[in-house]
């Protein structure tokens, strides 16, 4: 007798994974281990967007954290959000919910402490963030794509 389940039956012991979804990453376990070093990537370029922003307009670079704390806490409140651990390469809901927590909390935060929320300015962070916040997770998942073929 073939420990094999027959075809069309229910078994709860199957190995085979469910498909999936093109706009995200593979769910492994490896990656779900792996969400302290999505955090850290996601909060570092949070500071690379801050420090570029800083250079462009002839400011002193070392001065980021104040122009980066508003958007940092806009990451971490995404990530709590969305439960990034849990799939955190992702690109729907993980990056899409991160990039938007970071832009909206980080620019209601510069409001409500004063700073500068000029037009220009939330149309380039919102650009910059999608791309630096979405776009590798995009990319992981790409490659994760082109690996499975």
């Amino acid at each position: 007798m073939s420990s094999q389940p027959s075809p069309g039956s229910d078994s709860r012991t199957s190995v085979a994974s469910p498909p999936q979804s093109p706009r995200s990453a593979p769910s492994t376990e490896r990656t779900t281990r792996a969400w302290p070093v999505f955090l850290a990537v996601d909060l570092g370029l949070v500071i690379v967007f801050a420090a570029i922003g800083r250079s462009a307009h002839g400011e002193d670079v070392l001065g980021m954290l104040t122009t980066a704390w508003p958007f940092l806490a806009g990451t971490l409140i995404g990530w709590l959000m969305v439960r990034g651990a849990r799939r955190p390469a992702a690109v729907v809901p993980t990056g899409v919910v991160v990039w938007l927590s970071t832009e909206l909390v980080g620019m209601l935060l510069r409001v409500l402490t004063g700073d500068g929320t000029a037009w220009s300015f939330v149309l380039v962070s919102l650009v910059v963030l999608g791309v630096f916040l979405v776009g590798y997770r995009l990319v992981l998942a790409g490659v994760a794509r082109v690996r499975r073929r």
